[in-house]
């Protein structure tokens, strides 16, 4: 809701909000983690699952991941607008002559909404005179990866999957679960409700594990991009929610 009107002495007023859709996703994409944690500790007392519980897991899985993108998305969307709206009157002086930057240097709305997300982090540090992320660094590595993975899921398309077969490198054009298994395999616990003859992605990959490295590393990434900026975080209030487990 944009307007909430207020009745005072006989006129109508406005009470004007914006919105921090950033909170909403990140809270979502823990509270979704949580539950699929949930259905795989059930399953690892019983050793049998039902085919209910089976789709609410990876619904929870599936939604938990492409909120902790949407949180990536629209924190710096937000950020971005606050500063070319000019919408900091909460800000101290140092941190409204920053925002006010930001949106005086980057104040052109179609070249920010057709920078891809992570240049869209990287210009906002370079605008501010901070160092940007390193391409081998970790956080960096880590999201950039899982917007990957929220792109093929959003831009699906279908392949054939061979399983228990020996490519020859060089020869054979690498599957999409093939690329996520070498990309992943390492990076988080595999889907313990997975059967043992499926592709690696998406069945091993998108289990508990997933989710939590993907909520793990959005907020280590944001919280690194707003200390380099010398901002608070804008869900500094609600970390106590954002438990994976």
């Amino acid at each position: 809701m944009d307007k909430i009107p207020l009745e005072t002495e006989g006129e109508e007023s406005e009470i004007r909000f914006r919105d921090s859709f950033s909170v909403r996703y990140i809270q979502s994409a823990a509270l979704l983690c949580r539950l699929a944690y949930a259905v795989e500790q059930e399953y690892q007392k019983a050793k049998t699952v039902t085919e209910d519980a089976r789709l609410r897991h990876e619904a929870f899985v599936l939604n938990a991941v492409l909120s902790s993108v949407s949180f990536l998305e629209s924190t710096v969307n937000e950020l971005h607008a606050d500063a070319t709206d000019e919408e900091f009157a909460a800000a101290d002086e140092k941190h409204g002559t920053l925002l006010r930057t930001i949106g005086r240097q980057w104040h052109n709305p179609k070249n920010f909404d057709r920078a891809p997300m992570l240049t869209k982090y990287q210009t906002i540090l370079a605008i501010a005179g901070q160092p940007g992320f390193e391409e081998g660094d970790q956080a960096f590595v880590n999201v950039r990866e899982l917007i990957e993975i929220r792109n093929h899921l959003l831009h699906y398309t279908r392949e054939w999957v061979v399983i228990h077969h020996r490519r020859s490198p060089g020869r054979e054009p690498e599957s999409t679960s093939d690329h996520f298994e070498r990309m992943l395999a390492r990076k988080f616990a595999i889907n313990p409700l997975a059967a043992e003859n499926v592709p690696f992605f998406p069945d091993k990959c998108l289990g508990h594990g997933c989710a939590e490295w993907a909520i793990l590393n959005c907020v280590i990434f944001v919280d690194e991009f707003y200390r380099r900026l010398g901002l608070p975080v804008p869900y500094e209030g609600i970390r106590d929610e954002l438990l994976t487990r």
